[in-house]
């Protein structure tokens, strides 16, 4: 655990607008518009249409003063059903205008509570499709901060920012030709005054964009430090760290809250100046406009007059214009939030995910006939075969659980401390160095040649000091990790060739780290096989030795675990997963520590479970008590990433090496 946490940004001025931002953009453009583009043209349409009915009703306000009431006021018995007429139809396209309003908001609201659930499951599908190493090395915390905060700033730029922008364009556009027919010169003033605002707005929205982007980053690391203290609050009390743990936390939090102040002081204050200059917009033209009218200012060399009704309808086009703008400009930071937010989503989703590219071998049931051959079936048997094609011949071969590694080497992915050795190198320099010397650079190498060979039915123990790499061995057979030099084979099969799915359905594991899920008894021993009965579940509880606990919950085997299984002990959560795994019936096993955190009572109740599930499959055993393996057809001593002795345990002891220290250590202890 971390105890330092997540290191924030330390000089929040240099942080930088996301490269390609643009790109991203137009990447959740394309998302959005791959299903809902008919919604979307519909929303552009009632966009259109609204701006159109805005503008109809003030150039009106120009036709009202004009032709209706100052006519009228000169009429000894006016007569107002022309005015009558002219209102119902400008209510009818208000009435138009407003339904259009209302389609928009509705549709948009589909559009991105839409697109933020496509969004989620596209995310959550991809994730559980990439490889372990990448949950190795980045935060629980910040991955849920993308499906969560990350996300969330998407719909708001879907919802709002977006439509708003597309909607204050097109404002723009025809509010300012409208302005160019009623008066140029005023219209000309406008713009001049305009763009001072829209240069104001920019340099302050490129200073709390900054503040924006860090804030998401401060908001993800927070998150995930918050995860990292809920996982590991028993150690923190343990080790009477919470002192500490709230001073980090503090940190954290007042980064988060530094960010965001900044970002929202100088965001908050654009509005406010927006204002006062499209007012002061306003009561220049209003002056200027007014002399004309009056004609204090004669422009009669231009052929230009300006009647009072084209005056007010000017002004209030004004109003039409700068308000636009001014939503523009405010939208700006929360577009450049949400690119830092899309950045993050696309970022997960472009992560590679495990690839089957070469893999053409699967594992099925099958029966065995009368000649000894295999077939195919889809009833569970207990006879696993591997399924491949070869030279256009389907070909099933059984399943024997022999494992060789030849040659392996493998080196986990750079860290920190090596990645920034390697950026301060020049480009003169690593164009000098081999792709042999850059991978030693960039990775940390755990294990050395490793040569092996397993038999069908073996149990094979696997011993060694902390970091030997025998972990390491476990996550390369389950193509946890890939190997980049040597072959390991699968019943002579490389394991390359092996579907992923198929290949670790074949090995059932028992890890060190055991997990619950939110559920009943029954269905965290389901979760082996989703497929098990009841009296199967039962069964492989009865026969690892978990029955007789279960049975002494409140509610048996409909008990809820919540919280990982907080309510039960660590070895009652050892012998469930246990349990899990006999219910899956594998043809082979992994066992990681599986009784490491059993008691030696309870460890002797498993043995007689364990060696009958054992029976008659291959067995990889990696384990701290000697006691457990004393059994085992073979037993490899790892040290420092290299096979440093095998043999029995007779053997071992009788050479009096590593493995007869580690034994002797293990009886005194």
């Amino acid at each position: 655990m971390n105890m330092r946490g997540p290191r924030g940004p330390r000089n929040h001025g240099k942080v930088k607008m996301p490269e390609g931002g643009m790109k991203t953009i137009g990447r959740l453009v394309k998302y959005v518009l791959k299903n809902y583009r008919f919604s979307l043209a519909a929303v552009m349409v009632c966009i259109v249409v609204t701006s159109f009915t805005t503008l109809a009703s003030t150039l009106f306000t120009r036709s009202l003063i004009d032709d209706y009431i100052l006519p009228l006021t000169k009429q000894a018995q006016p007569d107002f059903s022309p005015l009558a007429q002219a209102l119902t139809t400008l209510g009818a396209v208000l009435i138009m205008g407003a339904i259009c309003s209302y389609l928009h908001s509705r549709l948009m609201i589909n559009v991105s509570q839409g697109t933020m659930k496509r969004l989620r499951n596209d995310l959550f599908s991809h994730m559980e499709k990439l490889p372990i190493k990448y949950f190795d090395s980045n935060a629980h915390g910040d991955i849920m901060s993308i499906y969560t905060n990350d996300v969330d700033t998407l719909r708001q730029m879907i919802s709002q920012s977006l439509p708003n922008v597309f909607s204050s364009l097109i404002t723009i556009t025809i509010t300012f030709g409208s302005m160019l027919m009623l008066s140029w010169p005023l219209a000309l003033l406008v713009l001049v005054l305009t763009l001072t605002m829209v240069y104001t707005t920019k340099s302050l929205s490129a200073r709390s964009a900054n503040h924006f982007i860090a804030q998401q980053q401060s908001l993800g690391q927070m998150n995930g430090f918050i995860e990292e203290m809920l996982t590991g609050q028993k150690v923190v009390k343990t080790f009477c760290h919470e002192d500490e743990a709230i001073e980090q936390f503090q940190k954290l939090n007042e980064s988060l809250r530094s960010n965001t102040n900044e970002a929202n002081r100088v965001a908050n204050i654009i509005m406010p100046i927006n204002g006062n200059l499209s007012n002061l917009i306003y009561v220049l033209c209003a002056v200027f406009g007014a002399l004309i009218a009056l004609n204090q200012i004669s422009l009669s060399t231009l052929h230009l007059t300006i009647t009072i009704g084209t005056l007010v309808s000017f002004l209030t086009l004004i109003r039409n214009f700068t308000q636009p703008v001014s939503q523009v400009s405010n939208q700006i930071n929360s577009v450049v939030m949400a690119v830092a937010g899309a950045s993050r989503v696309f970022r997960l989703m472009d992560e590679k995910p495990e690839d089957d590219e070469n893999a053409d071998v699967t594992l099925v049931n099958a029966i065995e006939n009368a000649d000894g051959t295999l077939t195919e079936t889809e009833q569970t048997t207990g006879i696993w075969a591997w399924k491949h094609t070869e030279n256009g011949k389907t070909i099933l071969t059984r399943q024997r659980g022999e494992v060789d590694f030849s040659h392996v080497d493998f080196a986990y992915p750079q860290n920190e401390l090596t990645s920034k050795q390697v950026n301060e190198l020049t480009s003169k320099q690593v164009n000098k160095l081999t792709s042999k010397q850059v991978n030693k650079l960039t990775s940390k190498q755990v294990l050395f040649d490793i040569n092996l060979d397993t038999d069908a039915g073996q149990k094979i123990a696997i011993v060694g000091g902390t970091g030997a790499g025998k972990t390491t061995l476990m996550n390369l057979i389950t193509r946890f990790y890939d190997i980049e030099h040597g072959s390991i084979l699968y019943d002579g099969i490389p394991i390359n060739r092996i579907c992923r799915k198929d290949l670790r359905r074949s090995l059932g594991m028992v890890l060190q780290e055991t997990h619950l899920f939110t559920g009943t008894v029954m269905e965290n021993i389901r979760y082996g096989r989703i497929t098990a009965t009841d009296e199967e579940c039962i069964e492989a509880a009865k026969k690892t030795g978990a029955h007789d606990f279960i049975c002494r919950l409140a509610d048996g085997y409909q008990t809820m675990l919540r919280g990982d299984g907080g309510n039960l002990s660590q070895g009652e959560r050892q012998l469930l997963a246990i349990a899990r795994t006999a219910v899956a019936n594998p043809p082979a096993l992994i066992l990681d520590e599986a009784t490491s955190s059993i008691d030696t009572h309870t460890e002797q109740l498993v043995q007689q479970g364990m060696d009958s599930l054992m029976q008659g499959r291959s067995t990889f055993v990696i384990a701290h008590r000697l006691s457990t393996i004393r059994n085992s057809d073979s037993i490899v001593v790892m040290q420092h990433g290299r096979i440093a002795e095998r043999g029995t345990h007779e053997a071992l002891l009788e050479l009096g090496g590593i493995y007869h220290q580690l034994h002797g250590n293990s009886v005194e202890s």
